[in-house]
């Protein structure tokens, strides 16, 4: 039996294992064998307990307990927190999700022992080298034995630094194999919708109308660091609000919470607390998640994982950011990239707000990605 070792620490990357994971338990309970470590990079019950426990998703089977801090200090702690796992546990593989710190520590740590890395979500590209994401990505594939990209553009992101289309096994660190296998948060997205129809009563909760009210979130670093930036995106937000009589809700992500009162000018932030038709609540579940994504008219995010979400479920979308790693969203003509300037998040609700009709073309696969990679997995890697 393979025995995998998954590397979890933000939320976004618990949501995505719990595709795999679902599918090892239903259909490979007899081959695979996963163990699962969570780093603590990010870790609160709201940011991660509720997903383990709402998605059905394996308990790690370790935690690091890392926490925040800095790049330098959180990533070699989790180094060494993953390396001693490993040679203790012997896996077959190791198991990466997307761009954190996390992810890089699960690279470093694998790679220099010589233990086999899957990395999931490979070929994601902005071209911004001032992203750590960016780094994190890139650093990841240079090591990893099978990668998973989930578009056409991130295969051939990895065809264009060099990869080969068709190599021939044994596959290793320096003979990889590539793949276009879809996007696990699809398959999540159509598996999880029907139950989030079912269980989730957060639209209601908070009196919004299907289809009548914006969902917004911001996170990053450079958004809720920078008081200019984050200035911007909240004015942007408050005149969409009140120039279109639109409720804006928005999930306060922890770090962005905590930088409010400080980044944002006294009289912005006073109008933010007082205007009536901006909702700020508390981070909620992946499930309430996608009923707020499903029932909005429009998305704004700085969240990777989100712009996929509002294509999933056919939403318009504006890009908080300078550039996005999902470009296919751009080119559709459903997303609009602004960064973080008020005239262009204005301008481009404006343009959303006129459009009629989206093409929401046939990007992410068919919904059966997991089992793709379980089964390449199972093939590959001895």
């Amino acid at each position: 039996m393979l025995k995998l070792l998954t590397i979890i620490g933000a939320r976004p990357q618990i949501i995505k294992a719990a595709a795999l994971s679902r599918i090892i338990q239903t259909k490979f309970s007899d081959k695979i064998r996963e163990i699962i470590v969570h780093t603590g990079q990010h870790y609160d019950d709201n940011m991660s307990q509720v997903f383990f426990d709402e998605l059905n998703i394996p308990h790690p089977n370790y935690n690091l307990n890392v926490g925040s801090g800095s790049h330098g200090k959180q990533t070699a702690l989790m180094i060494e927190g993953i390396e001693e796992i490993l040679l203790k546990e012997k896996p077959n593989c190791i198991i990466l999700y997307g761009d954190t710190n996390s992810s890089l520590a699960g690279a470093v740590a694998a790679s220099k022992i010589l233990v086999p890395i899957i990395h999931i979500e490979a070929g994601l590209r902005s071209y911004n080298k001032s992203m750590p994401e960016e780094i994190n990505r890139i650093m990841c594939d240079g090591v990893s034995t099978l990668l998973f990209a989930p578009t056409k553009t991130a295969f051939g992101n990895l065809v264009k630094e060099g990869f080969k289309k068709k190599n021939v096994g044994p596959f290793s660190f320096d003979n990889p194999k590539i793949y276009h296998c879809g996007d696990v948060m699809f398959d999540n997205s159509l598996f999880f919708s029907a139950i989030a129809d079912e269980k989730s009563t957060i639209v209601k909760d908070n009196n919004l109308e299907q289809g009548k009210y914006v969902l917004a979130t911001i996170h990053r670093n450079n958004n809720t660091d920078e008081p200019v930036r984050l200035n911007a995106l909240f004015r942007a937000i408050n005149k969409i609000s009140l120039e279109n009589k639109i409720k804006i809700i928005l999930p306060i992500h922890p770090r962005t919470a905590k930088l409010l009162s400080q980044n944002l000018s006294s009289e912005l932030y006073s109008t933010i607390k007082t205007n009536e038709l901006i909702k700020i609540i508390s981070p909620v579940s992946f499930l309430e998640m996608i009923a707020l994504e499903k029932n909005a008219f429009l998305i704004m995010t700085d969240s990777g994982g989100v712009q996929k979400e509002a294509f999933f479920f056919k939403k318009p979308c504006i890009i908080l950011r300078p550039e996005t790693e999902w470009v296919e969203l751009v080119k559709s003509g459903s997303a609009i990239v602004t960064d973080a300037k008020e005239t262009e998040i204005i301008k481009a609700f404006e343009k959303f707000k006129k459009t009629k009709r989206f093409k929401f073309p046939d990007l992410f696969g068919d919904g059966n990605a997991a089992e793709f990679i379980c089964k390449e997995i199972i093939k590959n890697i001895k």
